[in-house]
């Protein structure tokens, strides 16, 4: 087994807000080796993305890191300074946004960009900065990527862009990127490429892959593992065939029996009843308590992370895939 290229120990990141303190992310822990891909799934607001900026470190006031370690290769990231991290973004970890036009400055051309990733950390001139750019955009499935270099990014579909912000991810052979939901607002069709395209590029580089998304049906085929979140912590962790075959946590049965697939054909939609919980004043004990059937007394507590290659944060785990009306309940 090797060391793990990635590994979060009881992460806490924190906003201030005029109502109180509001904590995100509170006490994520997962590890990530060379190769692996894990999903980081649940719903908005469950602290998926603020776990990939903190892990970024671009989280900015009034939020902040306030507790645990985030050890790449072993080095905290916490404890590094600006100019410290600025060296490992886009170099040795890279981040895809859900947005492209996070990563793609409207006002340069393809080239400009590429060429300048390239050139922030390595010394090379712009005939083989270019040359690289332009063979990768090919990889990436662009068509006539020559001429792409030189177009801007409005020039370009939401597809084309956002392979481009991935080649971007890409193009210094990261050991690690993170993937906030890349491909939600693409169509399906090219969703499925990119993914293809993401999954063959990382399994030739050996990149990790981290990937921040709602969509289950998307993990189911890319990820090694998942992670659930609900409220700013994992509840639910393992194989992905272990934990979307056997669910052990009610929010995770719930997460898949609200899947369309799940449902009788004619017959209403599943739901997870309730609200996601105001995260300034988050209930007592386990958060997701209040939409749980299976709640009792002892659920006013905060459950302990089993350990185990399938760890669960629940008093009261399902023995198996809960029925739609226990879901419902």
């Amino acid at each position: 087994m090797t060391a793990p290229l990635l590994e979060l120990r009881n992460l806490r990141t924190r906003f201030r807000t005029d109502r109180g303190d509001l904590d995100a992310v509170r006490d994520v822990s997962f590890t990530l080796r060379a190769g692996e891909t894990l999903g980081l799934v649940g719903e908005s607001g469950s602290g998926k993305s603020v776990t990939g900026f903190s892990i970024m470190g671009l989280i900015d006031p009034p939020g902040q890191v306030v507790g645990g370690e985030i050890l790449f290769r072993g080095q905290d990231l916490t404890r590094l300074d600006e100019e410290a991290m600025r060296c490992l973004r886009g170099n040795r970890i890279a981040m895809v946004f859900q947005d492209p036009m996070m990563t793609l400055n409207p006002v340069l051309r393809i080239s400009t960009q590429m060429i300048e990733t390239i050139r922030a950390h390595e010394v090379i001139d712009d005939a083989s900065a270019r040359i690289r750019a332009r063979d990768l955009l090919g990889t990436m499935g662009i068509p006539s990527p020559e001429a792409r270099l030189d177009a801007y990014p409005h020039q370009l579909s939401g597809g084309m862009r956002q392979r481009v912000a991935i080649a971007i991810a890409l193009i210094n052979k990261p050991d690690l990127i993170i993937a906030d939901e890349p491909t939600t607002a693409l169509d399906v069709s090219i969703q499925a490429q990119i993914l293809a395209e993401v999954q063959q590029l990382t399994r030739e580089s050996g990149t990790a892959l981290l990937w921040i998304t709602h969509d289950l049906s998307v993990i189911a085929g890319i990820a090694d593992e998942i992670a659930v979140m609900y409220a700013g912590r994992i509840v639910e962790q393992g194989s992905v065939d272990a934990v979307l075959d056997h669910p052990s946590h009610p929010y995770t049965a719930g997460l898949i029996g609200s899947l369309p697939g799940a449902s009788a054909p004619g017959s209403m939609l599943v739901q997870i009843p309730g609200t996601t919980p105001d995260m300034v004043d988050p209930p007592q004990g386990c958060a997701f308590g209040p939409r749980c059937s299976r709640r009792d007394d002892a659920c006013e507590r905060q459950p302990a992370f089993t350990e185990g290659a399938h760890r669960l944060r629940c008093f009261h785990p399902l023995s198996g895939p809960a029925s739609s009306a226990e879901v419902a309940a």
